[in-house]
């Protein structure tokens, strides 16, 4: 297994210091009154809203946060270990502009466009989890989180990264996973989703987000802990500074989830961004924000926690040179490091944007850092000496049985996306470039991949326990779209 370090022990050890004097000298801002009150319990010091957090009681938090956990597919398919140096890859969320599929220009997105990115991700083989990566701009804004996630569990059967927008929205969408997968305690034993808790840099945790983290905490439920530092304009500038209050702001998280429930799932996350002094920008593909989002992911893994990272975007408005160098540089380094979640792979515009081809390269760029994470092999039969004695000089291995047995094993085999024709190939084939072939895929998976269905009676049952929501706020279901 390949591994990868930006910080020295050294640098980490420095970071957590660091972390600690600010959550004990300057502490958080905690806009929610159970938290407040939990915290008060424990002994923090309380200044109206703003909370100092001993370090004796940071510790004891991270000690009781669990290494690992299983993710779950809703259709009974795989598990996945999200803890460890397993790397799993998501579209990311929640942008609110897509790639057209007919003009190829950005504009709002709609519900059709979220249903055509689902049933493409469900089919990608290197893209193992949904998010609800898209806002639609004609659903209703009062239940746009918990539709997001209705459409995902009508069209695939992958495990779901998510995030509600209120506090009654993320009770209402674990609902709708206890319809799918049969109850409460289903969903605690076998949990399907990942839920998104976003602090506000610098330094501040809002009243619904923090709610967001103790129902998360109470209910089992993973949650996501995503600090969004914008380096220079909401952190420091520096990428060590920016680290530090990034981690201070997680680890605050941390304290809260596991007052709530000792051994509740967190995870350490990050969305950090470079914030472009020229242009008033936040830029998520700059290299300074990957740095950033691989390095909080290190202080992640030296406390034990899964960790996760907006990583595999672009700031880029167009699927192009920069958009494939920003997003392939993300993929590989978040492998490198060991990232567990990594959302980004299909994003433009940092995280304003979805776009299918973009999608269908990022799978490419995901299917080969998965081949570098495995590393070389060295054994007897890698090393090969025995059919090198027998070819000889001169010789060549196209005909060999050793060849036969290990080319799948050693090679990675792209799909024609990426381009290994010869130039007398290619010019025959149309001259085509890799954003044409990707949108050609794109369309021809979405022609002809069926796409996971709920069997019959959890599907009633998701539709009554939505109805049920959709009453309480006086929308009926007929006039949602596409349903």
């Amino acid at each position: 297994m390949v591994d990868f370090r930006l910080l020295s022990r050294e640098d980490v050890d420095a970071i957590h210091g660091a972390s600690l004097d600010v959550l004990e000298k300057v502490g958080v801002m905690v806009k929610n009154e159970p938290a407040i009150e939990l915290l008060r319990e424990v002994g923090c010091s309380i200044d109206g809203d703003v909370v100092r957090i001993p370090p004796s009681l940071v510790a004891d938090s991270i000690k009781k946060a669990p290494e690992k956990f299983q993710l779950h597919s809703t259709d009974g398919g795989p598990q996945y270990t999200v803890g460890g140096s397993n790397v799993i890859y998501n579209p990311g969320s929640a942008a609110i502009f897509f790639i057209d599929r007919e003009t190829h220009e950005m504009r709002r997105a709609n519900a059709a466009d979220f249903v055509d990115l689902v049933r493409l991700t469900d089919a990608l083989e290197h893209i193992h989890a949904q998010s609800t990566a898209m806002v639609p701009a004609d659903a209703p804004e009062i239940i746009s989180d918990l539709y997001r996630l209705y459409v995902i569990l009508m069209n695939s059967g992958k495990p779901i990264v998510t995030g509600a927008f209120t506090k009654e929205g993320l009770l209402d969408m674990k609902a709708m996973l206890e319809a799918v997968v049969g109850g409460s305690e289903e969903l605690r034993k076998g949990p399907a989703a990942i839920f998104d808790c976003c602090p506000s840099s610098p330094l501040m945790w809002s009243d619904v987000t923090c709610q967001n983290l103790i129902d998360c905490a109470e209910h089992g439920i993973p949650a996501e802990i995503i600090p969004a530092p914008q380096m220079g304009a909401t952190s420091p500038v520096s990428i060590a500074g920016t680290v530090v209050e990034a981690n201070a702001e997680f680890l605050s998280g941390a304290v809260i989830s596991q007052l709530v429930e000792p051994g509740a799932p967190i995870i350490y996350g990050g969305s950090p961004s470079a914030f472009d002094m020229r242009h008033c920008t936040a830029r998520l593909g700059a290299i300074e924000a990957v740095m950033t989002a691989c390095a909080s992911a290190e202080m992640g893994k030296h406390y034990g926690v899964p960790t996760q990272g907006y990583l595999g975007l672009s700031d880029s408005k167009a699927v192009d040179g920069q958009s494939s160098f920003e997003s392939g540089m993300g993929i590989m380094l978040a492998a490198l490091t060991g990232v567990n979640i990594v959302s980004g792979p299909g994003m433009q515009a940092s995280e304003n944007c979805q776009s299918l081809g973009k999608l269908v390269i990022d799978n490419e760029y995901c299917g080969a850092a998965y081949r570098m994470i495995e590393g070389i092999n060295v054994d007897s039969v890698s090393l090969a000496a025995e059919v090198i004695t027998k070819v000889g000089p001169g010789g060549h291995f196209l005909a060999e049985k050793h060849t036969r047995e290990n080319l799948r094993k050693e090679r990675f085999i792209p799909s024609d996306v990426l381009d290994r024709l010869s130039p007398d190939a290619w010019v025959k084939a149309g001259s085509l470039d890799t954003t044409y072939r990707a949108r050609e895929r794109a369309e021809k998976i979405l022609r002809d991949h069926e796409p996971y269905s709920l069997p019959s009676d959890a599907a009633e049952g998701l539709q009554r326990t939505l109805e049920g929501i959709l009453e309480r706020h006086g929308i009926s279901l007929s006039s949602l779209p596409i349903l």
